[in-house]
């Protein structure tokens, strides 16, 4: 599993888990679906902080970049602290 689509995996069960939604696909225009609202929007911003500890000062938030879930895992990788998912997944090495 590539890092963009171990970021998608994780902004899916971010959007389960915080908004009850089940997001389509990687590449569903968030906005223009209607599945984000604005007080969802901002909701967002903050779940990006907090899990992937993602800055994004108002000034410089560019809704393209937030308008799917394949954007937002670039965004993440680009910017964000993204914890090594690989390592709590594979088994650990046998003791010596």
């Amino acid at each position: 599993m590539t890092d963009a689509n171990a970021i998608i995996e994780r902004l899916g069960a971010l959007f389960v888990d915080s908004f009850h939604i089940e997001v389509p696909s990687s590449d569903t225009d968030l906005l223009e679906t209607g599945i984000l609202d604005s007080f969802q929007f901002v909701e967002l911003l903050f779940q990006l902080e907090q899990h992937f500890g993602l800055r994004i000062k108002i000034d410089d938030i560019d809704l393209d970049d937030l308008r799917t879930l394949a954007r937002i895992a670039r965004l993440v990788a680009a910017n964000g602290r993204v914890p090594d998912v690989s390592a709590a997944r594979s088994p650990s090495a046998p003791a010596d």
